[in-house]
């Protein structure tokens, strides 16, 4: 018996096969057609969505955006990949019409459509929110660190900065020492340097220590505490035991079928602050009032977490249990024996902390070591409450802040101020639904899309690029739901 053979190459077909035939019906390359062919791109943003009236005709976005949206659903973000496939690929070919744009072209289109991309995610979001596919009562939000388009040899700290311009000083004594000495002896050994070979080296070590103290300034000017010269807006931050350069990439995705709402790329090293903005910006694409978010011990920030819940929104902090104070409204208890664990909340509107007891902590200014040091603090409350919740014999101080004195504001007002106090206390079960919500779409995202490092620089372009990430990973999760071809059909109502 013989094994199965395929035809030969050199076979002539009579009635050639189409290129559709190759593409069953529920390829996901017919969602990822019928969805972009849906939409108005002048209207999310994109340059160029009508062809020119005259010169040489060019691509149609859609087709770029067809080409992009298959790459990253297929672990091809490389532009230079993504015209191979073009030529190769029955898929793309199917897709594209045979078209296959230069690496090039490609490239740009990415590039020059960094918020237009992120406006085709949301579109697809509201899309599978009208389908019924997103849950609008859970939804948990977590930060991941994706490395950036910068070596750490590239990123520069103060301290590296002085580190590096205080080496090269001591090359350059090394260098003057030696001129003065071959200058003593009128001649250079057999092996030295002559003097226009170190005079030429010691230029080139003073063009150095320019340069740093150039970034030096850059940093004083600008308040920002590291350098990154490949890419400008990376930091190095922490990430799996070891600190590299990246940027962290906020992410709500809701519990029902773990689908990305949205998304935020940053380039700050901690998750602080970043639940309300995350959470309000969820609950206006889902279109609800309220919503419970679940976020990790990083993101506890009790500001944070007050305005949050000011918003609407029901915040669970895993590992928090804790009390705080806060404005009453009129009518409401404000009797307050003792507390658990509790934190000092500032009000900025009437410039005071509360402590957990509800006493009024006023704002003050103390000389120390570094200069000035901005804080809040009431003494005669502290020895006269009951709760001795700190060790330090003058008592409690909030919001330790070093500044100088003039940009410390000493005005406050704590008339009628009624306080009342309540428990932040997380439900053990919305904290272990955390894991297993948020951590699928970044793991699938690293391991399964081949996506844990970015390929563009800057905020805005690497945004752009998870714009295509996110959408990817929604659509393949929409296709596993429902199936391509139920979809498609609800794409067409």
């Amino acid at each position: 018996m013989e094994f199965i053979r395929g035809e030969s190459r050199e076979q002539t077909l009579l009635l050639p096969e189409c290129v559709d035939d190759y593409v069953d019906d529920n390829n996901a390359v017919r969602v990822i057609n019928a969805y972009i062919d849906s939409l108005d791109l002048a209207e999310l943003g994109f340059g160029k969505p009508e062809p020119n009236d005259t010169g040489r005709p060019m691509y149609n976005p859609k087709d770029l955006l067809k080409l992009y949206v298959y790459g990253y659903m297929n672990r091809i973000r490389s532009s230079r990949r993504l015209e191979t496939e073009s030529r190769r690929n029955l898929e793309v070919l199917w897709l594209l019409g045979k078209l296959s744009p230069d690496h090039k072209t490609i490239a740009n289109f990415r590039r020059d459509n960094a918020s237009a991309l992120k406006n085709v995610f949301r579109s697809f979001v509201r899309l599978c929110v009208a389908m019924g596919l997103y849950g609008n009562e859970l939804i948990a939000i977590d930060g991941s660190k994706f490395k950036a388009v910068n070596s750490r040899k590239r990123n520069y700290t103060k301290q590296q900065i002085q580190e590096k311009i205080a080496g090269i000083m001591e090359k350059i004594d090394e260098y003057l020492n030696e001129l003065d000495r071959n200058d003593a002896a009128e001649n250079t050994e057999s092996g030295e340097k002559s003097k226009e070979e170190i005079e030429q080296i010691i230029g080139k070590l003073r063009g150095h220590k320019q340069r740093y103290h150039g970034y030096a300034g850059e940093l004083e000017r600008t308040g920002e505490k590291q350098k990154s010269l490949t890419d400008t807006e990376s930091r190095l931050m922490p990430t799996n035991g070891k600190m590299d350069v990246c940027y962290n990439v906020q992410a709500a995705v809701e519990a029902k079928n773990k689908l990305v709402v949205d998304f935020k790329v940053t380039n700050q090293g901690n998750d602080k602050n970043f639940i309300t903005p995350m959470a309000v910006s969820a609950k206006e694409l889902l279109g609800v009032e309220a919503i419970t978010a679940v976020v990790d011990g990083g993101y506890e920030s009790i500001q944070d977490i007050i305005k949050a819940q000011g918003n609407g929104i029901e915040v669970h902090v895993a590992g928090t249990d804790f009390d705080i104070c806060v404005p009453a409204e009129e009518g409401e208890q404000t009797g307050i024996n003792k507390h658990h664990e509790g934190r000092c909340v500032y009000i900025a509107e009437r410039n005071v902390s509360l402590c957990p007891m509800g006493n009024v902590l006023y704002p003050g200014f103390f000389k120390n070591r570094k200069g000035g040091l901005g804080v809040f603090y009431n003494y005669k409350a502290c020895q006269q409450c009951a709760c001795k919740c700190t060790k330090n014999a003058r008592g409690r101080f909030h919001h330790q802040v070093p500044m100088a004195k003039e940009k410390f504001s000493k005005e406050y007002n704590d008339t009628d101020l009624k306080v009342k106090q309540i428990r932040i206390k997380p439900k053990k079960e919305i904290i272990k639904r955390r894991k297993s919500v948020v951590e699928h779409p970044f793991g699938t995202i690293k391991r399964g899309m081949d996506a844990g490092y970015c390929l563009t620089k800057g905020l805005e372009k690497v945004g752009g690029e998870f714009a295509l990430t996110f959408l990817a990973y929604n659509l393949k999760r929409a296709i596993n739901i429902l199936g391509s071809g139920k979809l498609i059909e609800k794409m067409a109502y």
